[in-house]
């Protein structure tokens, strides 16, 4: 994997069902068609039973945690692989934090991990079979699909003609869709009805490319174009901010380095790109590129506008060039949302208001919502908002993914510049 991918948070589904519905086969089919695709999956196995063992007796990893090591590395050219040791179980989003960098991790089983659910039912086996007929009486009688879902099953009140199995009996089938459910993947008509009901989508067990194709549109992690906007002369700093030396190099330099990890493409938007375009020979496998403003106006508005324009992926993370805490974690943290909840932005917010310019937006939606509010003689970030859907993203979850904070401290003044610059350099506030 690109090292320069491993800051990002990846992106997680999980395929659940009861015992023989079919999920290996099915997880399988899945990484290799995505795979096909050229995406980068992960995968996650969760293992029922404790005491299973991937190390071989008498070989030297295993020797080494005979001899008492929690935790063993083997590497070797092109593969690496962790043994750990510890009590209790892993939390699965624990793992899917751990392996950072995939554009998808398919994970098979962990029903209660919070994931979102991919349920396989498979025609033959009478688990499934139980669990799809109590499914469709649901969505027929209307239940809600919630995590109380078995338990309002088990108080027969679904309006089906049989009383509902006792708790516990053999026949009862257990492990039921939940509000975390996405998608049902099976060959049982009473499934396929119940999802329709509940407006979920239904899959054919063998429409691989079709689940997949929903998968790629609604899980998988999006390209983000990462956009400096570094603009031109700044009245207060008295010159451009982007080359205004900053620890011995121009400001703009530290911009590059602490967001190309995150950037599937750098765009610079600048009214000056005569005297930036060194960076392309300072870092010329970046393949930065230096858009000028597509209009010969100042203000936040117009750069987004040039910012949506110029972008090539359909999430753009904006951040202005004077953030010298600019954070690569948020912006993946950011790009996370907005693929989860399919806002349009997903943008800080804090006692002082919205950071707009520490924001992720979706190209598209924001694109059209900027150029109606220009035409209106709008100038500031903000106003388009109303017309998107907004994520507000609390400062909590900013220290979350930052947990030293600051990111968004900009510089405005050769005073506070030569300030930050002294904190960074004598070691008082490093990052």
């Amino acid at each position: 994997m690109d090292s320069t991918r491993m800051m990002l948070q990846s992106p997680a589904v999980a395929i659940v069902g009861r015992h023989n519905s079919g999920k290996t086969t099915l997880v399988e089919k899945i990484i290799a068609e995505l795979t096909a695709r050229g995406l980068d999956v992960g995968s996650v196995k969760h293992h029922g039973h404790s005491g299973f063992d991937i190390d071989i007796p008498g070989k030297d990893s295993w020797r080494h945690r005979q001899a008492g090591a929690t935790e063993v590395v083997i590497s070797s050219p092109g593969q690496i692989a962790t043994i750990r040791t510890f009590d209790g179980e892993a939390e699965c989003n624990e793992i899917v934090h751990r392996m950072p960098g995939h554009d998808l991790v398919v994970v098979e089983g962990y029903r209660k991990s919070g994931l979102p659910t991919i349920e396989v039912m498979r025609a033959g086996n009478p688990h499934d079979e139980q669990v799809a007929e109590t499914f469709l009486a649901a969505a027929r009688a209307g239940e809600p699909l919630t995590e109380d879902f078995v338990q309002a099953a088990r108080a027969a009140r679904l309006g089906a003609p049989e009383e509902a199995p006792a708790p516990g009996s053999a026949v009862h089938p257990g492990k039921m869709p939940t509000s975390a459910t996405v998608a049902v993947a099976t060959d049982i008509p009473a499934a396929i009805e119940a999802a329709q009901l509940y407006d979920i989508p239904a899959f054919g067990l063998n429409d691989t490319q079709e689940l997949c194709d929903f998968l790629q549109e609604r899980f998988t992690r999006h390209r983000v174009s990462v956009v400096i906007q570094a603009g031109g002369e700044s009245s207060r700093m008295g010159r451009s901010k982007a080359t205004v030396p900053f620890c011995g190099r121009p400001l703009i330099m530290r911009l590059v380095e602490r967001l190309s990890p995150v950037a599937d493409e750098l765009i610079i938007t600048t009214n000056e790109p005569e005297n930036l375009e060194f960076l392309h020979s300072v870092y010329p496998e970046r393949g930065i590129r230096l858009v000028r403003d597509v209009r010969d106006e100042r203000g936040a508005l117009p750069g987004m506008l040039t910012a949506f324009q110029a972008a090539t992926f359909p999430f753009v993370a904006v951040v202005a060039c004077d953030m010298v805490f600019a954070s690569p974690r948020l912006v993946s943290a950011e790009a996370f949302e907005l693929c989860q909840t399919r806002a349009d932005v997903v943008v800080p917010v804090n006692k002082h208001g919205f950071e707009p310019m520490h924001a992720v937006y979706r190209r598209k939606t924001c694109l059209d919502a900027v150029e109606k509010m220009l035409e209106q003689g709008e100038k500031r970030v903000q106003s388009f908002y109303p017309l998107v859907k907004v994520c507000e993203f609390p400062q909590k979850r900013v220290l979350d993914a930052e947990p030293r904070g600051r990111c968004f401290v900009n510089v405005n003044t050769p005073e506070e510049l030569r300030a930050m610059e002294h904190a960074i350099l004598h070691g008082s506030d490093d990052d």
